[in-house]
Formats: C-alpha cells, sequence, structure tokens
C-alpha cells in the first residue's frame, strides 16, 4: 500500500514535479482529487485545515506538508536527490528557485493570459529559456548540479514539459536543453509514467487540452 498521498485538483500544475519525482523513484502514491469548483467557491471544509487554505497537500503516513517546493525538498532528502555536498545542495535550490520563478511565469501566462498575452510570452521564450542551456553548459555530466539527479531536475522538467506543450519547438535552438529534456523524458521510469493513462488523463488545464 502507498504511504505517500497527492491531494491537489485535477490538474497537473503544483503538484506536477512532485509526480516525476516520485515516479522516476519508482515510488507509489495515492492521488486524493479535489473538485475545483466547490474548493475555490467556499464549500470544502478540508480548506480550513490547510496550513495556507491551499493545495497540493502531500502526506507521507500521518505526516501532511504543504507548499510544492518545501515537498519537493523533504522527498529530495529522503531520497538522496540533494547533491553530495552543502555546496552542491545550494546550487540545486539556486537552480530549483530559476524553475519556479519561470514556473510562475508560465502559470500567469497559461491561466491568465492565454488570449492576451500568448504572443508577447512566445516571443520572451527564448530569453526565458536561455539561462537554463548557460547552467547545462557548465556541468559536462547532463544534469544540472554535480554528477546525479536531484529533485532541481524534476522542476525543471516539469517547466519545460509545459513549454514543449504550448510550443514544441521551444527548445531547438538550446541544444543542451534540448538534448536534457528528451534525455529526462527517455528515464525509464518516468518514460512509463508520461504513457500512463494517469498521466495523459491527468490534464494542464481543466478546460483546455494540449
Amino acid at each position: 500500500m502507498a504511504q505517500y498521498t497527492i491531494t491537489y485538483f485535477p490538474v497537473r500544475a503544483r503538484s506536477q514535479s512532485v509526480r516525476f519525482l516520485l515516479a522516476d523513484q519508482g515510488c507509489e502514491w495515492k492521488e486524493d482529487v479535489v473538485p475545483i469548483e466547490p474548493w475555490y467557491q467556499g464549500k470544502d471544509d478540508r480548506k480550513k485545515s490547510m496550513a495556507f487554505g491551499q493545495l497540493p497537500m502531500f502526506t507521507d503516513g500521518d505526516f501532511r506538508l504543504f507548499q510544492s517546493n518545501a515537498i519537493l525538498r523533504y522527498l529530495a532528502r529522503k531520497h538522496y536527490l540533494y547533491g553530495k555536498n552543502d555546496k552542491e545542495a545550494a546550487l540545486i535550490d539556486m537552480v530549483n528557485d530559476g524553475a519556479e520563478d519561470l514556473r510562475i511565469k508560465f502559470f500567469r501566462f497559461f491561466f491568465q493570459e492565454w488570449d492576451t498575452g500568448k504572443e508577447k510570452y512566445m516571443e520572451e521564450m527564448p530569453d526565458l529559456l536561455s539561462p537554463f542551456e548557460r547552467i547545462l553548459s557548465k556541468n559536462s555530466s547532463g544534469f544540472l548540479v554535480g554528477s546525479t539527479i536531484s529533485f532541481a531536475d524534476y522542476s525543471l522538467l516539469d517547466v519545460l514539459y509545459n513549454h514543449v506543450a504550448v510550443a514544441p519547438d521551444c527548445l531547438k535552438s538550446f541544444p543542451l536543453l534540448q538534448a536534457y529534456y528528451d534525455m529526462m523524458v527517455s528515464r525509464p521510469k518516468l518514460k512509463v509514467y508520461l504513457e500512463s493513462e494517469d498521466h495523459k488523463n491527468c490534464p494542464m488545464h481543466p478546460a483546455r487540452t494540449l
């Protein structure tokens, strides 16, 4: 029986990097799906018990945790995905924060400005992605930091996956990012998850098919 549970809406969004990490590490988890409308209409009493009145919620047995990046860091410590020393850990935090900045920009465009800001976002996309190309150029392992995968890699994969979904050729001018993306989605356990019905039936947007 899975000891992990993700409580979230029926979309990828803030829980997807966590799912990528769990899938790639061979972990099982349950999905506790929360209907969107009752939650935002204040009709779901569980909201009052959440630390910040927000989802996702992650449970490990009887331990509850909120905030998606805190969840990633918790799992990184449990599954040895936080680098080999303090300096690597600091760099992993740095890159993950950079991926989070880009995630926020993407979500603002995708969920709030799809009809009005798509052209502008597409124009800005190369500048938004280029820092990660530079980071990869300084590390010969193929991962973002050090010689092994870290939780920041799952975070960046989530961000790249979203961008490729809306702009399939967005990595064409970034050979290292393209190779990185191809490598990540080809990891055997991740590939199985990405091809699963659980993934396919969980959309990026509740009302938009991509």
